[in-house]
């Protein structure tokens, strides 16, 4: 009840409510096209397809969750934001190794433009094979009502473009809306599933191919795992520091102290996107041509989404893009000079060198940790289903980004509603004393 009785709040503040009208209104847009199929393809034929792999938790299975069932529809959405995380996570990694490229970053503003445009023209490339890839598929398990290259170049071109529309999209909700844009949509394709996963549940019961306790069971694990990520995200370390006393003509300033929080998991939810879309720009065209080349089955065989090496590789993924993302967001020489700078220091630690070294020491061992915690968690619900058969497949991966997603944005929304006065979603819901009206 406070909940809800707090939820009005937002509408209260006239900039909150556009951006959160915003927001639903990009994901309604990409909604309608996750419904748009593309020319060419027996969609019925299509649907059997992917209802079978669903029961298996194959590789096209496991993205068509990221899309909203769009990749199962074959619709113009259906490359979803794939091609442009892929993308972004490549430049990154040029950024640290190319020259050109690492002094763009330290350009600012300017920098980051053009190293987005780069990032665009990469998604582009990405998204032409991706779409290639799947056109071959189809085609080989003889999905297309009229195979050649002139379905080929309709179905890439249509595909390119609403991969395109889609970063777009994104794009337009990192600046006006609420939260990261490519975020949101996969956010968006993930959880419009889930009512489809609980009437297959549901179903499942009624017919006898599922016990209802162990339903049951299966509803309290990812209840239980979720309120774990929440607990675990909500965790941080606190870092006291002091700021010395120092008088500037008539004032005083410093001579009080605080603390740095360090979260347990500092990277939030983008190792898991990484890790997920660097793991399948390899496996995805291996599996899209199996059809077609013998050999390439012994490969996608192995790297099932289920089998034991594609969830190892996952779980390597997820600890190294945790330590990585973290790098870029936390730079303890920078920290420590600023802190230095304005009068600070870490009590027992000296100043400088000393202090950069202590900050690194906590971020690698607390990151270590939040590694080992996303890549458990991350992998829970996959041995949950090589244990138990589930009338559907919902991934560890899909399931942090859900939650890591959800509390990222609530936490946007409530720093509105503090900088407006008002109390936050968990707080007493009455407007604070002194508030302008």
């Amino acid at each position: 009840m406070v909940l809800l009785k707090n939820f009005k709040n937002i509408f209260f503040i006239p900039e909150l409510t556009k951006k959160l009208l915003f927001t639903l209104g990009v994901l309604i847009v990409y909604r309608i096209g996750t419904f748009i199929p593309v020319i060419g393809i027996n969609v019925a034929l299509l649907a059997e397809h992917m209802n079978r792999l669903d029961a298996v938790g194959g590789l096209l299975s496991y993205l068509d969750l990221f899309s909203g069932g769009a990749l199962q529809q074959c619709t113009l959405f259906a490359l979803g934001v794939g091609p442009y995380i892929t993308a972004s996570i490549m430049m990154q990694m040029l950024s640290m190794t190319v020259p050109y490229l690492e002094q763009l970053a330290k350009e600012g503003e300017y920098g980051r433009k053009v190293i987005n445009q780069y990032t665009r023209y990469l998604a582009f490339i990405l998204s032409i094979g991706y779409s290639f890839g799947y056109a071959t598929y189809l085609e080989s398990v003889n999905l297309v009502i009229s195979p050649g290259l002139a379905f080929k170049a309709l179905f890439v071109m249509s595909l390119t473009v609403g991969a395109l529309f889609v970063m777009w999209l994104g794009e337009q909700i990192s600046l006006m809306g609420l939260g990261n844009g490519s975020s949101m949509i996969i956010f968006a394709g993930i959880v419009a599933r889930f009512p489809e996963y609980v009437v297959r549940t549901i179903h499942a019961v009624q017919i006898g191919n599922m016990n209802i306790f162990i339903a049951l069971g299966i509803a309290i694990f990812f209840i239980v795992l979720t309120a774990c990520i929440v607990f675990l995200e909500k965790g941080d370390r606190k870092i006291p520091v002091q700021y010395a006393r120092r008088i500037i003509g008539q004032r005083v300033y410093g001579g009080q102290s605080t603390y740095i929080p360090f979260k347990i998991n500092t990277a939030g939810v983008m190792p898991v996107i990484f890790a997920s879309s660097v793991l399948n720009v390899f496996v995805f065209p291996i599996t899209m041509l199996s059809q077609k080349f013998e050999i390439l089955k012994v490969i996608t065989d192995v790297l099932k989404v289920n089998g034991f090496l594609y969830n190892v590789f996952t779980f390597g993924l997820i600890v190294f893009f945790t330590f990585f993302y973290t790098a870029l967001v936390f730079n303890p020489v920078e920290l420590a000079d600023s802190m230095k700078k304005n009068g600070g220091f870490i009590p027992g630690i000296r100043p400088g060198k000393q202090t950069a070294d202590f900050l690194d020491y906590i971020l690698t061992r607390i990151g270590l940790v939040g590694a080992i915690y996303l890549g458990t968690l991350a992998l829970l619900p996959n041995i949950l289903m090589a244990l138990v058969s589930m009338p559907f497949y919902l991934g560890g991966t899909s399931l942090l980004i859900v939650v890591g997603v959800a509390l990222e944005t609530s936490a946007q929304i409530e720093s509105y509603l503090f900088d407006n006065k008002y109390e936050g979603f968990l707080a007493s819901g009455k407007r604070i004393k002194g508030a302008v009206r």
